[in-house]
């Protein structure tokens, strides 16, 4: 496969967003959005989804994180989808559980072209530091919309709220990581039956 690289820019009057990827990375994150919980949730899917990821966003966090969650949801798919290119040869399906403690998380993922969360996780704390436990589906929801896969999240367990959201986040770079990795047995052809995604 070729180099399978992406940096997309968003520059809104909320937001200004840069992202660099790599997908056949070595887990390495240069990450910078202001946000302290959500940058050591990054650090998770880059290590575990061994995805090479610069990340700088700048928000209007005087009113709230809302824009810069959504935000970075979208200009982190765009990246996903344009680094993805046409699919050939990938996994395209990746799931992943994940525990920590008395926490356990499952998703699942398919680089379908048809963009869908479907996310279940009863946070037991409305706050992680100061980050609202709500705009974690914001972060999603723009990040299936513009990556266009099919997402589903599901937290099994847990009441530690830290612990709930982080094996979210772990199983999220598993699940991409297999979903985006070389099937040797699929080398060149379209992991579809359509002939497309």
């Amino acid at each position: 496969m070729s180099a399978r690289t992406a940096t997309v820019s968003r520059d809104t009057k909320e937001t200004q967003i840069k992202v660099t990827i790599n997908l056949d990375g070595e887990g390495q994150l240069n990450c910078e959005t202001g946000i302290p919980f959500l940058d050591h949730m990054l650090d998770q899917v880059a290590r575990h989804g061994m995805i090479d990821m610069a990340i700088n966003a700048k928000g209007d966090l005087h009113i709230d994180d809302h824009h810069t969650m959504e935000d970075l949801g979208i200009t982190l798919g765009q990246a996903f989808h344009e680094a993805i290119g046409d699919k050939r040869g990938i996994y395209r399906y990746g799931h992943a559980y994940v525990p920590l403690d008395e926490a356990l998380s499952r998703v699942v993922v398919d680089f379908s072209g048809r963009p869908g969360l479907y996310m279940d996780a009863d946070f037991t704390r409305d706050t992680i530091g100061r980050l609202d436990t709500q705009l974690f589906s914001e972060f999603f929801q723009g990040f299936v919309n513009h990556a266009r896969v099919t997402l589903h999240i599901d937290n099994l367990k847990g009441f530690n709220a830290h612990h709930q959201a982080e094996t979210i986040f772990k199983a999220f770079g598993r699940a991409l990581r297999m979903a985006v990795s070389e099937d040797p047995r699929m080398a060149g052809q379209m992991p579809s039956t359509k002939g497309c995604l």
